[in-house]
């Protein structure tokens, strides 16, 4: 893994979940009203998985987040937690619930100020993904929100060889930032500076080790923390 501070990029990819958002300050109490309203329609009768199975599953699809959750539902019980989840996401951000990390605004702003175009990639659903950014203030600093919810996309791979290739970008001059493996691999198959962010992560310890840089700050992106 690389230390050194890659140089200013023409551009920056941002993951969602565990980069900008700190996902656990809106999952936690969404898990449970997901689970509750599940056994009330009869859709799910065992005891409510652990929030912690599913956001160790953060950065992955959907439909492979709620195998992992609750492998032995129903395909009926699945739909109807994509369903809920979306809806007591939204209302929970509207109601102002879940926060961005530390320092994010501030970085972008001074990242936007700087010339950097900046961009977020995330496998989550677009309502999902759009409503943080617009119910936190920062939509208006991004110059494209891509999701797998929006473009169908099977990999964080594709969806980011999608933006490059809608915007022109070129690759060498672009940052991706994320705290997962998927963000690493997307950053490192299209040819992308990647940067691990190591101060959230959800996964596991190792998942970053290939990155070309770590930080431990959001505000290492601007400056020398």
């Amino acid at each position: 893994m690389k230390q050194d501070k890659p140089l200013q990029p023409d551009a920056a990819i941002f993951d969602m979940d565990g980069t900008l958002f700190e996902t656990d300050t809106l999952l936690i109490p969404v898990h449970e009203r997901v689970f509750r309203t599940l056994r009330e329609e009869g859709l799910y009768s065992e005891e409510t998985p652990s929030v912690d199975i599913l956001l160790g599953c953060l950065g992955m699809l959907l439909e492979d987040i709620w195998r992992q959750v609750m492998p032995s539902s129903t395909e009926e019980a699945r739909k109807r937690a994509d369903e809920l989840l979306l809806q007591y996401e939204l209302e929970g951000l509207a109601a102002g619930e879940g926060s961005l990390y530390p320092h994010v605004e501030q970085t972008l702003r001074v990242l936007k100020a700087r010339g950097v175009k900046l961009f977020i990639a995330s496998n989550g659903l677009e309502h999902y993904v759009k409503g943080i950014a617009e119910h936190r203030g920062i939509a208006s600093l991004f110059d494209g929100i891509y999701s797998a919810g929006e473009y169908g996309t099977r990999s964080k791979v594709d969806l980011v060889a999608r933006l490059l290739e809608d915007h022109g970008l070129q690759s060498s001059h672009v940052w991706m930032v994320g705290d997962r493996s998927s963000d690493v691999e997307a950053g490192k198959r299209n040819g992308l500076v990647s940067i691990g962010c190591a101060y959230a992560r959800y996964g596991e310890g190792s998942e970053l080790c290939d990155a070309d840089r770590l930080i431990h700050d959001f505000r290492q992106l601007v400056d020398e923390r």
